[in-house]
């Protein structure tokens, strides 16, 4: 993800401790580096990136570790779901059900 002045790739440990001088620069509190990849996939699959993308951007081999640890809805959308489905039984299947994410309605998660 990150490359080197001359190219190269950056190693872990110049990465991270790049990290904890930007990040006390700025005066942020003190998450952890690994802490920035988990909200990254988070918000990424919350935005309705597929999970394919998700998994290959956070260099995952397997899609069942992506949907495993940072596939998690929250109540809402899990209700706004379970309705829509409700609604498309009622009706008969007639229309397509559609689940909009959280982020999309503007509400916090």
């Amino acid at each position: 993800m990150f490359a080197t002045r001359t190219g190269g790739p950056t190693s872990p440990y110049m990465l991270v401790r790049y990290w904890h001088e930007v990040r006390k620069a700025a005066g942020v509190p003190t998450p952890r580096f690994h802490d920035l990849r988990h909200t990254a996939a988070s918000l990424l699959l919350a935005l309705g990136v597929p999970p394919h993308v998700v998994r290959e951007i956070a260099g995952h081999s397997d899609i069942k570790v992506t949907m495993t640890v940072y596939a998690h809805g929250n109540l809402t959308e899990k209700a706004a779901a379970l309705a829509q489905l409700g609604e498309s039984l009622s009706g008969g299947l007639l229309s397509p059900v559609v689940v909009t994410p959280a982020v999309e309605r503007g509400e916090d998660q």
